[in-house]
């Protein structure tokens, strides 16, 4: 174990929530890093969109189809080059890759810049590629850096921080983006200033993060992407917990982007609002996001609890279904509403909530898989492993654009769209949970010791994650047996 993992463990007890971890070198340079880095894609993104959607005419790039090509070249290099970023994490210091990976960003934002100041579309095209190319490499170094330096009774609460950070980052870099480029003249000037500065800002944080060794340094690289991303599958294919949890985080990429996808459209032909209603549904899915990220860390009480990912699910069909149900009662609009009038009328305010809590469950069942892979994995892999989760997350998301789209040209209606990506979650997370009953024996346990029982734990520490213990009972009881299963930070056979 290194040295910031020992010193993690021996003072585990003394942070009450994982907010603490912000005051520290181990988390807290990281969690800036990775902050502005997921900013700064959006407010590129975000503000090249608008510009070609709004400002440019580009006979060759419609702009119906803008987003979607942006959207596309930002996701293929997730396809083609995740094999080689899990290698290049497994076998290089943690904190020299991602210093490396900020020189890159820095780099591109420079020709960014350029491209926005000469309004250069095919170069703004070829930054998008490369930012994802960016993100691509960040990633398996993302989540195999957390292991590294965090107890597992700090894997949850470090990740709820990350994807909470993540989804805000996300929404402040599409409000900025979008604010800099609509001012006249000088919009695009400042979105390339701002771009470089965030790239800039990100490599100083990067300079401080610790030492994270290489998990695996004899690691011969295959530069083959095609080869590698089969191999890096059937790796994640010999741990069935783990290659589940893969599958179930995919399937939460998969929901999410429909939703996502569909905001505009939604917000124009379903709820009758303009172009702040839209914004406002993103505003409300990023804060539940991370509102359900947060609350894992309360809820599982500091462990890794898989138990929560079932009510996670049950909570995203749930929702799902009531948005359904909720944009169908909607009053009718004789003309578009602004925001204002949007909020003032209270049937809106259901669709709203139902909304918030979609988001805030599907916060609370992605969060345990990514500290379960994390900590199941094996250290001289998990980056590679991650990598694979990567590469099933874009084909998951391109899996839904073609779903999505097949149903809407179908006659089904928006709100029947999200309907059937309700109810489909439904069965998907079922049969995860049957292949994978670890899932289902957790949930009844957390559900069981939170709704009829109350205890309080001690000495849970002394429990082992991993191998063998013996776990012995007082007295004679039925409880005995579920009381231990909610309270072990491992599973119980």
């Amino acid at each position: 174990m290194s040295n910031s993992n020992t010193a993690a463990a021996a003072a585990s007890h003394e942070h009450p929530s994982q907010f603490a971890l912000l005051s520290q070198k181990r988390f807290a340079p990281f969690f800036w890093v990775q902050f502005l880095g997921a900013g700064n894609d959006n407010v590129f993104k975000f503000a090249f969109t608008v510009l070609v959607t709004y400002q440019l005419q580009v006979q060759w790039l419609p702009a119906s189809m803008a987003g979607l090509v942006i959207g596309a070249l930002f996701i293929l290099p997730f396809l083609l080059f995740s094999a080689t970023s899990g290698q290049l994490a497994d076998k290089y210091p943690k904190e020299v890759l991602i210093r490396f990976i900020k020189n890159l960003e820095i780099g591109i934002m420079l020709l960014a810049g350029w491209g926005f100041v000469q309004q250069n579309v095919p170069m703004l095209l070829a930054c998008v590629f490369l930012m994802g190319l960016h993100s691509t490499l960040f990633g398996p170094v993302k989540f195999a850096y957390l292991p590294q330096h965090l107890t597992e009774r700090e894997l949850t609460g470090g990740n709820g921080m990350v994807e909470m950070g993540t989804f805000v980052a996300i929404l402040l870099g599409n409000v900025a983006g979008g604010l800099l480029i609509a001012l006249p003249l000088v919009g695009p000037v400042y979105v390339g200033v701002v771009c470089v500065a965030l790239a800039l800002l990100g490599r100083v944080l990067a300079q401080a993060l610790p030492v994270s060794p290489a998990t695996d340094p004899a690691l011969t690289i295959n530069w083959n992407p095609f080869t590698e991303t089969w191999r890096n599958l059937q790796l994640a294919h010999t741990n069935v917990v783990v290659f589940r949890s893969l599958l179930g985080i995919s399937w939460m990429w998969f929901f999410g982007a429909v939703f996502l996808s569909q905001f505009p459209a939604f917000a124009r032909e379903v709820l009758h609002g303009n172009e702040q209603v839209a914004s406002l549904l993103l505003v409300v899915f990023s804060v539940g996001i991370g509102t359900g990220a947060l609350l894992c860390e309360i809820l599982s009480r500091r462990h890794v609890e898989i138990g929560l990912v079932p009510l996670g699910a049950i909570g995203m069909t749930v929702f799902a279904v009531d948005l359904y149900f909720a944009s169908r009662g909607l009053p009718p609009a004789p003309a578009t509403l602004t925001l204002g009038q949007f909020v003032g009328q209270l049937a809106h305010w259901r669709v709203l909530a139902d909304l918030a809590l979609l988001s805030l469950f599907a916060g609370i069942y992605s969060v345990p898989m990514y500290a379960l892979i994390q900590m199941r994995s094996q250290p001289t892999h998990r980056a590679r492993i991650i990598a694979a989760n990567n590469i099933l997350n874009a084909l998951f998301m391109i899996a839904s654009s073609v779903l999505a789209g097949a149903l809407l040209g179908a006659g089904f209606s928006i709100s029947e769209l999200f309907l059937c990506i309700g109810l489909l979650n439904a069965v998907v997370a079922f049969y995860i949970f049957m292949l994978v009953p670890e899932y289902l024996l957790r949930f009844v346990a957390w559900m069981l010791t939170h709704v009829i029982y109350r205890f309080r734990v001690q000495g849970d520490a002394h429990i082992p994650t991993e191998g063998a213990a013996v776990l012995a009972c007082n007295h004679v009881s039925f409880v005995d047996a579920v009381l231990l299963m909610a309270a072990s930070p491992c599973f119980i056979r």
